[in-house]
């Protein structure tokens, strides 16, 4: 069974279940989903977990992604469970197409893919109602599918786990009477461009401590504006990594759909430079 089967019948699946959680958190409180498919923003998980069921609950999100900038894109879908607010686990299948990079060098392949397979739990705090914020930690678990440009470049594994810890607050009326969201957090990793250039290097081998975070502003109920930032490492001697960026609006009209849209700021990528561009997302929730 192909991808697109195998995430019809996930979806399926999901929409079978979740039912139950539509009457749970605060509408936007699950953020979007991250390019690795775990909930929060764009390129940032949040501690938030996906969806929106509460206690005893399930809850949950399926999405689909595109990344386009001057030479490359991003194809990304998943889908993420949760339950009793507390645990989630998330899958996402990405696909990077290679452009102008594959034509000019005459690469073997002209895509790579990886999938990343992640839980994340709720350690403490809570998102709004408790004195202290919520803090998750996660695991990911990444799988990347063809190796064979990423160990050409340097690359010395096709796959690796790496860990994240992330605190998020939602400060109601934090931003001059609108509701901010505050969020940090590190990651303890040595993927290159994701995992989607494999991992460890010629350079470096070790895992790296990085820093990423996002701020948003929820102008009403149903719009947020914010930005994220996202340290990387820089492990292949081939090539630099750049950290990335973006700036982002989110629409969520209920609690079953939400689009975002960014303005995406990659740097070099695989030895091209200003790869900056659009970015769109559409999940549903439930």
């Amino acid at each position: 069974m192909g991808f697109p089967q195998l995430f019809a019948v996930a979806l399926f699946s999901l929409l079978a279940g979740l039912a139950s959680a539509d009457q749970g958190r605060l509408l936007a409180s699950g953020g979007a989903t991250s390019l690795e498919g775990t909930a929060g923003g764009g390129i940032t998980p949040w501690a938030v977990l996906a969806g929106y069921g509460e206690r005893g609950e399930w809850g949950g999100d399926v999405f689909a992604t595109r990344v386009e900038t001057a030479d490359y894109r991003l194809d990304v879908a998943g889908l993420a469970a949760s339950f009793d607010n507390r645990v989630e686990l998330s899958y996402a299948r990405q696909r990077f197409d290679l452009g102008t990079l594959a034509h000019h060098l005459s690469l073997p392949e002209n895509s790579l893919s990886q999938d990343v397979f992640g839980v994340k739990v709720r350690l403490l705090g809570d998102l709004i109602y408790d004195r202290l914020p919520q803090v998750s930690l996660g695991i990911q678990h990444k799988r990347q599918k063809d190796f064979l440009i990423p160990s050409l470049v340097g690359a010395t594994r096709s796959e690796d786990t790496e860990g994240y810890l992330s605190a998020s607050r939602l400060i109601l009326g934090g931003a001059f009477g609108y509701n901010l969201l505050l969020n940090g957090g590190l990651r303890y990793s040595r993927a290159n461009e994701l995992g989607l250039l494999g991992f460890g290097g010629d350079r470096r081998d070790t895992r790296s401590l990085l820093k990423e975070g996002s701020v948003a502003v929820l102008f009403d109920r149903d719009w947020a504006v914010g930005v994220e930032y996202r340290e990387k490492p820089d492990n292949l001697s081939f090539a630099g990594e750049s950290d990335w960026a973006d700036l982002f609006v989110g629409y969520f009209p209920n609690k079953h759909l939400a689009l975002v849209l960014a303005y995406a700021r990659l740097g070099d990528i695989a030895t091209l430079d200003n790869q900056n561009g659009l970015y769109l997302s559409v999940q549903g929730s439930f």
